[in-house]
């Protein structure tokens, strides 16, 4: 897509005390009791009914199947390419699409078998909010996209892939003649990352607005397709479930709003980010799943001590059927999770990434849970160790380790990679910086770690630890060290099965793997350093970047 400037803008999620929450009641229904916007109704063409909001949007949706057929604003067509219509997964066939009026919204309906997707429109808004219920695995619905015609919005973002059609893994990842790899799964963001996802001209901007995900699943550190730009057009998701990489079974159940918003080239309003969006104009349209505000409960906690207030902390609310979370002040710890449907969850608290702590809470409609400062145990966070070395820390990601950040949104072959080969030697000051983030069997197994211990230290056995955030292939850490002792193979934890490390994430299931290396493996010289080796080890996987591999969080040797 081409055009005169573009850039994704993205807002860092908080979590709502209770003045925001007022705030936030203060903003749900701005146009309650007003007058109808002149122009807004909705009218049928014979294929399709067609919606005017009053404002300077206008969409049309199939009679026949609920594609979204049209998106004009401001007399501009946006919808459409690639002769696609914007819809429900790919499309759902023939269906049931009804519409409603009811004062200040109208409301279309699709019933294709279990599933349930809504569209609703109201008086003098550029919106579209959509909600959609899968119930059930009988209809393969895992996403909503809005296809986008080219030539509207500037194609520059990692997401794109116009330039090349040189594929370089399966038929989703790219190369530049330049050595720079594209494709529609480097997002860059984590969900807790962004509240819209989209593009801006300047003098119009074209967002999604995403739900509170609380039938999604992955959790607050899930990456999953925002969107994508192509030769023929670009398209923006909101993903209901997303399989790659993924460490949750998938919930259902009714996920929305989640907004199609036109502005005049700015953000959108904050009014619309699932944190602030209060529905009550949606509480008596009938919408199948819908549980409004008053059936809906909250958590909040005192606060969290045994921190570490280098790292920013995330309170994780989850069961089998909803999920949530929100941000711990950082001053001192105090949370609060609102919105949540009742039901008894496992609350999780994440240092980083790294879960430290967690305990059962239950939640109900109308109340809140309150819940006493929480104290992590010490030991919990495996950080607190006394380590004679330690290459990173422990914050469940492979923040600060060599190439890590351009993994999330490169291939490992891009040109702009460091060597995934090269050793490493403890007091370089290098250490995390020279250590690749990835290890993989066929790519830089092998790795060597040098490093000297006192004549005190040699005398003693260690354990040794290689944390890992996910892997590819069963791929695990087994050591040598001296060429002289070799650990076992450890067994592989439970990770998921798809493509990781290839597709910009290396969140799965934290693992620690823990080695008790004996006295007489180590240099008794204190003038000569000790080596110790890593090799990825798998029966699984095929070459290169897909043999198996894993992520690495931190590496210590304990005193």
């Amino acid at each position: 897509m081409s055009g005169s400037g573009s850039s994704m803008v993205r807002r860092r999620t908080f979590v709502l005390g209770s003045a925001a929450g007022a705030a936030s009641a203060a903003l749900a229904d701005p146009l309650a009791g007003s007058a109808a916007a002149a122009g807004f109704g909705w009218s049928d063409d014979g294929s399709n009914y067609v919606v005017d909001t009053g404002a300077s949007l206008v969409f049309k949706v199939s009679k026949t199947n609920g594609d979204l057929t049209s998106l004009v604003y401001k007399g501009t067509e946006y919808q459409g390419y690639g002769g696609k219509n914007s819809h429900v997964e790919s499309g759902l066939g023939t269906s049931t699409v009804t519409i409603g009026q009811f004062g200040s919204t109208i409301l279309i309906s699709v019933t294709y078998g279990t599933l349930k997707h809504y569209y609703a429109a109201r008086s003098g808004e550029n919106n579209v909010y959509l909600w959609t219920n899968k119930a059930d695995t009988s209809v393969s619905a895992t996403r909503y996209i809005v296809r986008v015609k080219a030539g509207l919005f500037l194609n520059d973002e990692p997401d794109s892939y116009t330039y090349t059609t040189s594929t370089i893994e399966a038929s989703d990842v790219f190369a530049k003649p330049d050595g720079q790899t594209r494709s529609k799964h480097y997002s860059k963001l984590r969900v807790i990352d962004y509240d819209y996802i989209g593009w801006t001209s300047g003098s119009v901007g074209l967002w999604i607005v995403r739900s509170n995900h609380e039938k999604a699943s992955g959790g607050p550190f899930y990456r999953s397709l925002l969107r994508h730009q192509s030769a023929d057009g670009g398209g923006l998701y909101e993903i209901l479930y997303y399989g790659e990489n993924q460490t949750e079974d998938q919930r259902f159940g009714l996920q929305g709003p989640y907004v199609i918003a036109f502005t005049d080239g700015g953000a959108p309003s904050s009014s619309l980010y699932h944190a602030n969006l209060t529905t009550s104009w949606a509480d008596s349209l009938g919408i199948s799943g819908y549980v409004g505000a008053s059936g809906r409960g909250r958590v909040a906690g005192v606060g969290i001590s045994g921190r570490n207030t280098a790292y920013a902390y995330t309170v994780g609310l989850a069961n089998s059927a909803a999920q949530y979370w929100g941000s711990a002040r950082s001053s001192d710890g105090y949370f609060s999770i609102a919105g949540v449907l009742p039901g008894t969850y496992t609350l999780t608290v994440h240092k980083g990434e790294l879960a430290v702590y967690s305990t059962l809470v239950t939640v109900t409609a109308g109340g809140t849970t309150t819940l006493n400062t929480i104290t992590v145990p010490s030991s919990n966070d495996p950080s607190n160790a006394t380590a004679i070395w330690r290459i990173g820390d422990w914050n469940g990601s492979p923040s600060g380790f060599k190439n890590a950040d351009l993994m999330t949104y490169a291939h490992p072959s891009d040109a702009r990679a460091a060597s995934w080969t090269g050793n490493v030697v403890i007091g370089s000051g290098s250490e995390t910086s020279a250590f690749p983030c990835y290890l993989w069997k066929d790519v830089n197994s092998g790795l060597l770690v040098y490093f000297k211990l006192t004549a005190a230290q040699a005398a003693a056995a260690h354990t040794l630890r290689i944390g890992v955030t996910t892997a590819y292939a069963n791929g695990r850490p087994q050591i040598t060290v001296n060429d002289t002792w070799t650990s076992a193979i450890p067994s592989p934890p439970t990770q998921p099965s798809t493509r990781s490390l290839t597709v910009g994430s290396y969140r799965g299931n934290n693992h620690t793997f823990t080695y008790s290396v004996p006295a007489s493996a180590w240099v008794t010289d204190t003038g000569q350093y000790n080596v110790l080796k890593i090799n990825v080890v798998s029966g699984s996987g095929t070459a290169s970047y897909l043999s198996a591999g894993t992520a690495i969080d931190a590496i210590d040797l304990l005193a």
